[in-house]
């Protein structure tokens, strides 16, 4: 089957992507949106930038628009740009959000393609669990929740994180995956990937009780033999 895939550079687009490729599905592309706000309903902000570099590490090709970020707005410019894609499946990262996987199917529905959803209604532990043990390098790239503070941006991904985040779900209902949009990450090098993303020059915005890791210039870099 020839699908796109939803890709946002963090660690639930790129497993979504891994278990399709892992499966052998076609992927014909990658599909990423770029808001144009900050508080897109739909849409992953932080580093979208970096999309370019990140389909040329996991070498397939790259399909992009900028959108509003404006609510019901950003879907139908989702919809006009996967109605051009020869495909015949969407693939998206979602866990529970129903907002953002009704939307991708009513999108289907009408282009008449399959919705892919490998990661969905799974248990968020068992998703970091996997993202570990296939030595996903992972890095937050956001935090928007009561709890969190300016140290984890940046902060990569490990079993000492994974143990922190639990104590902040405990303490704060923070969902382990962030699928609250809680926080954000970037996904620097995966086993599948041709090359690493390799971080030049960050910048930490902080603002109240969240922020941003906003990498200003990356490369990429050969991966070892």
């Amino acid at each position: 089957m020839r699908v796109a895939v939803l890709a946002t550079g963090g660690k639930d687009s790129t497993l979504a992507l891994y278990r399709v490729l892992s499966k052998g599905y076609e992927v014909k592309c990658l599909v990423s949106m770029l808001p144009l706000r900050e508080d897109s309903w739909m849409f992953h902000y932080p580093n979208m930038h970096l999309m370019d570099l990140f389909s040329e590490a996991v070498g397939i090709p790259l399909v992009k628009c900028e959108t509003s970020g404006m609510k019901e707005v950003e879907v139908e410019d989702l919809k006009s740009l996967i109605a051009k894609l020869d495909i015949d499946g969407l693939v998206s990262g979602a866990i529970a959000s129903n907002y953002q996987r009704a939307r991708i199917e009513a999108i289907c529905k009408q282009l008449g393609l399959e919705c892919i959803t490998p990661l969905w209604q799974e248990k968020p532990p068992k998703i970091l669990k996997e993202i570990l043990d296939l030595k996903f390098e992972v890095i937050i790239t956001g935090v928007f929740a009561y709890g969190f503070s300016k140290d984890w941006l940046g902060r990569k991904i490990d079993q000492e994180t994974v143990k922190a985040l639990a104590d902040l779900n405990e303490r704060f209902g923070v969902s382990l995956v962030g699928e609250g949009g809680e926080y954000e990450t970037l996904v620097l090098d995966a086993p599948f990937f041709k090359k690493r993303l390799k971080i030049l020059e960050t910048e930490k915005v902080w603002r109240n009780q969240s922020g941003y890791f906003i990498v200003k210039k990356a490369e990429l870099e050969e991966k070892a033999r």
